[in-house]
């Protein structure tokens, strides 16, 4: 099929419209309608039915869904792996959930440009579901994430044992209060536990789709939240944030996922900056904890053994 005519359907899929669709394409409405009619023509179902509200998706469309998205990711792959940059010998792509990207990518990203400058890097941040569709159509080599669902031809290795510990801006906080607590959507096992913990929380009247976004905002506004441990240990160290005593701590390990068959020479390259990085991240929060463990011992008097 015309990777132009899955573009089209997408373009449709997404705007609700064969007009916002041509649009978008910058292309005339009637262009919009032959492609379509080829698309169905080529499949031997009808795809959209058209109404005053636009165009809706028909059961063969909604079943081509998927497809399409896969055939536009694909040829993007392609089009990258051909147009390698001069002084390149291969395109790299590696993708991140939203909330692990942060120190992890631009750590990797330094690591590979210094131990493999003949590999061109391509990085993306998307939903997990997303980064592994990706994974599985070949348009990423590598996707990092929380809580990876089992696939067939897929592996899954685990790079960080990383962990959610509580934080606030006041340091005489014992019992974090709703009023100045800001939920964070670290996932559903996390929630699970989470309101298994703390039920009144909650319903906290500050919600974060994004643990740097909630972050960000207890930094300036004041407040408590649960926080990866390597994300908040500088703040911590720093005297902005203040670990709450005796909160219980939640696991939020990152996992690299890859194609079993996907090319070793580049893969193992990603993999080994990966790991590295990943241990990097591990030493750091030893340090941390180390520091705030020495923190909370006594003083020894100035003059005694």
């Amino acid at each position: 099929m015309d990777i132009a005519l899955a573009r089209t359907f997408l373009a449709i899929v997404d705007t609700g419209s064969f007009l916002r669709a041509s649009e978008r394409l910058h292309v005339t409405q009637t262009s919009v309608s032959a492609r379509v009619r080829t698309m169905e023509e080529q499949l031997g179902q009808p795809l959209f039915v058209r109404n005053k509200a636009g165009a809706a998706l028909l059961p063969a469309g909604e079943r081509f869904l998927p497809h399409a998205r896969t055939l536009v990711q694909v040829w993007e792959r392609a089009r990258q792996q051909v147009a390698v940059p001069s002084g390149s010998r291969a395109v790299l792509a590696l993708g991140c959930e939203i909330s692990l990207w942060q120190p992890l990518l631009p750590r990797w990203m330094t690591w590979m440009r210094s131990h493999a400058p003949e590999l061109a890097l391509r990085t993306a941040v998307s939903a997990p579901r997303e980064l592994l569709d990706q994974v599985a159509a070949g348009v990423l080599d590598i996707a990092i994430v929380y809580a990876p669902q089992q696939r067939p031809g897929l592996r899954v290795e685990l790079l960080i044992e990383e962990k959610l510990v509580m934080v606030s801006t006041d340091a005489s906080v014992r019992s974090p209060r709703a009023a100045d607590y800001v939920n964070v959507d670290w996932g559903p096992e996390f929630e699970q536990q989470h309101g298994l913990a703390f039920p009144a929380l909650s319903n906290a009247p500050v919600r974060a789709g994004l643990g740097p976004m909630g972050l960000e905002y207890i930094l300036g506004a004041g407040g408590t939240g649960y926080f990866r441990q390597e994300v908040v240990s500088a703040h911590i160290e720093a005297g902005r944030l203040y670990r709450v005593p005796g909160a219980p701590e939640f696991l939020y390990p990152a996992y690299a996922v890859y194609a079993a068959h996907a090319a070793p020479a580049a893969l193992e390259s990603a993999l080994a900056g990966l790991r590295q990085c990943a241990d990097g991240e591990r030493h750091t929060e030893a340090a941390s904890a180390a520091v705030e463990t020495l923190g909370k011992k006594p003083r020894r008097a100035a003059g005694k053994s």
